[in-house]
């Protein structure tokens, strides 16, 4: 006989919670949850800033349960949290589990933990200020009341979505005779702007509002309240649109369903009216599986099967709205050599892998959404599974659904088994374990040769570690590999040198970046001597080297700049910008390669466009003529890609 517990570690669930709350140690925390969700095996976002916690982890429902308790115990800070624990089934598409970031765990540490406005408040709310929270049996019988004709209250109900239109597409609350207001915006950011220009809207009435799980209410009710006199009266659905469907299973006020940030997609009540249609023929279609897309703008859109099969672009109904109505050619698998964004190949570093790499950069590559598109690849040697033998005593392998990990390099003489099954180490952890990976160079060299002539072309390489001795090595032989492995530009982050064969004596004529932590910064795997070293390999006219104070990490906020070419940051960060902007860093910029060169290359100017945004990005600036640079960048590639 089954008993309940051994049904619970069977079983699947998902987790979400917030809590807004003073947290005095990030970094404290931060570890706190990386051990404990990586010793559950639970997959999803974990995001912590100085006001508090957001989570959406997935995993065996005892696991969640475990979770769960390990909070509770850490911090009496999180009293009183809501902890919205939902049975499900396991993700099963991988498209969707990866782009709800449900094929790894990703713990940041961000400014915000839901980002309120894209640009800076000159009043920030204060969450201590948000609306009266109310349960949703209370909510329920609001409403109830309001949707009476006979009600005597004086103030004006009115019901305020604080969603994005695609999730008020499948779903929202309906209330006879009473007003609700649905922003239709594409993303959370655009809220704020929203409710300036439709305060009248909302002024002097008792402003119900509701969200998936509470957490943007928090802010918004905040915001509205902020406004003063006739903006009292806020209140919001506690536990959001989650919680009123557990206690109203047959939907309540609520119809269609409520779109979730996961694996789920949406959940349904027991009523099966579908609210949505599908953007092409107009049918009743609510299911966003297929994760399809805006061609403009990548809003998600409502595509029903039988028109997916079209092999149609889509146009969502704001676009449209606002004019968009001609559609663009369609989208190819690789984007062609006149496009105006950067594509770069990312090489991770070693007991890595691509999927990884990926969640380790998600932050980064989100930022250099607009100029670069990503691309990652599974180095081709693969790696044993291995774990340290735990002083405690306890011997057992971790959990055995780990992914395999792969290697650009490898030691001739440790790295030899590749078998599948755990092994415990033979010896500590060696930090100069990467000064033995000597061997692999020709079959990676191989390898990278078939994956870009068949997903090429690249603009630039990205390396992270031993990614980034692989990357300066391809660099070394750049050109040898014409052709072959063809590139204008590398990033080397945390980078060391291997042998370049016969380059190794002489200096790298490529446009580079090299990115590292400084002398006294805090990584302690790859020394600052040896990523030092490999910078000073290439030559001095186009490399820039930005050092950090922190880890073993690609970071997006407070690294120094150590080149001239990094200084021109300041002119795309006010004025005017334009072509006597970037005439000036031209005319700069060539007092660092030199009085005679020649006009800047296409290579260098690629390379300056992704330096000078990275920059921008670490020191928290806004770039203000990204327009111009990709201009520039589209107008250079009709040139030879020859820099002479």
């Amino acid at each position: 006989m089954t008993d309940n517990n051994s049904t619970k570690d069977e079983e699947y669930g998902v987790l979400l919670y917030y809590k807004y709350t003073n947290l005095p140690n990030l970094d404290k925390l931060f570890t706190f949850y990386n051990s404990i969700c990586n010793s559950l095996s639970l997959l999803g976002r974990v995001r912590l800033a100085p006001h508090g916690v957001n989570v959406t982890v997935g995993g065996k429902l005892s696991a969640l349960e475990q979770h769960i308790a390990a909070v509770m115990s850490f911090s009496n800070l999180f009293e009183g949290t809501d902890f919205k624990l939902a049975t499900c089934t396991e993700p099963i598409n991988d498209k969707v589990a990866e782009e709800c970031g449900f094929t790894n765990l990703s713990i940041r540490i961000v400014k915000e933990l839901v980002t309120f406005s894209s640009h800076p408040l000159l009043k920030p709310p204060e969450i201590s200020k948000a609306g009266k929270h109310l349960s949703a049996a209370e909510f329920h019988s609001v409403l109830q009341s309001a949707g009476n004709p006979e009600s005597n209250d004086s103030k004006k109900l009115v019901i305020l979505d604080a969603r994005n239109l695609y999730e008020t597409r499948i779903g929202k609350f309906h209330v006879p005779n009473v007003v609700t207001l649905d922003p239709e915006i594409r993303q959370y950011s655009d809220l704020p702007s929203w409710l300036d220009n439709h305060a009248e809207q909302l002024r002097g009435n008792n402003i119900l509002m509701y969200c998936t799980g509470g957490i943007r209410c928090e802010m918004a009710s905040a915001y509205i309240k902020s406004k003063g006199p006739g903006f009292e009266n806020v209140f919001q659905l506690y536990g959001g649109i989650q919680r009123y469907m557990e206690q109203f299973p047959d939907g309540g006020f609520f119809k269609g369903r409520n779109f979730v940030f996961d694996h789920r997609v949406s959940v349904g009540s027991s009523n099966a009216n579908v609210l949505g249609n599908c953007l092409v023929c107009t049918l009743p279609f609510d299911d966003y599986s297929s994760r399809s897309r805006c061609a403009y703008c990548r809003m998600l859109v409502l595509v029903c099967n039988t028109c997916q099969g079209k092999k149609m672009v889509f146009v969502c109904e704001l676009c449209q709205k606002y004019g968009k109505l001609i559609e663009p050619e369609p989208e190819s698998d690789t984007l062609s050599k006149g496009s105006n964004k950067l594509r770069i190949l990312c090489l991770h570093g070693f007991r890595q892998n691509a999927s990884s790499f990926k969640g380790r950069t998600a932050s980064l590559a989100k930022k250099l959404k607009s100029v670069a598109e990503l691309v990652y690849v599974d180095a081709p040697h693969q790696l044993q599974f291995i774990y340290q033998n735990k002083e405690s005593g306890d011997k057992s392998p971790p959990n055995k659904g780990c992914n395999r990990k792969f290697a650009w390099f490898v030691d001739p003489d440790t790295d030899k088994n590749t078998s599948s099954d755990w092994e415990v180490a033979q010896t500590p952890f060696d930090s100069l374990q990467y000064q033995k990976q000597t061997a692999g160079l020709n079959e990676s060299l191989a390898y990278l040769k078939e994956f870009v002539s068949q997903n090429g072309p690249f603009d630039g390489i990205l390396g992270f570690s031993q990614g980034a001795a692989m990357a300066a090595s391809v660099a070394a032989q750049q050109t040898s590999l014409k052709g072959m492995i063809d590139f204008r530009f590398v990033i080397l982050c945390s980078g060391f040198s291997v042998s370049l064969l016969e380059n190794e004596q002489n200096s790298i004529n490529c446009p580079s970046l090299h990115v590292y932590g400084s002398d006294h910064g805090k990584d302690t795997q790859i020394a600052f001597n040896a990523s030092r070293s490999l910078a000073s390999k290439f030559e001095e006219g186009c490399s820039v080297i930005v050092e950090h104070d922190n880890g073993h990490i690609i970071p997006t906020r407070g690294a120094t700049a150590s080149s001239p070419l990094m200084d021109q940051s300041s002119v795309l960060r006010g004025g005017k910008g334009g072509e006597r902007g970037w005439a000036d860093i031209e005319r700069r910029v060539r007092v660092v390669v030199g009085s005679e060169a020649p006009p800047l290359s296409e290579s260098l100017w690629s390379l300056f466009m992704v330096c000078s945004y990275i920059n921008n990005l670490l020191s928290g600036a806004l770039v203000k003529s990204l327009t111009y640079l990709r201009m520039r960048l589209t107008m250079d590639r009709a040139y030879s890609r020859d820099p002479k």
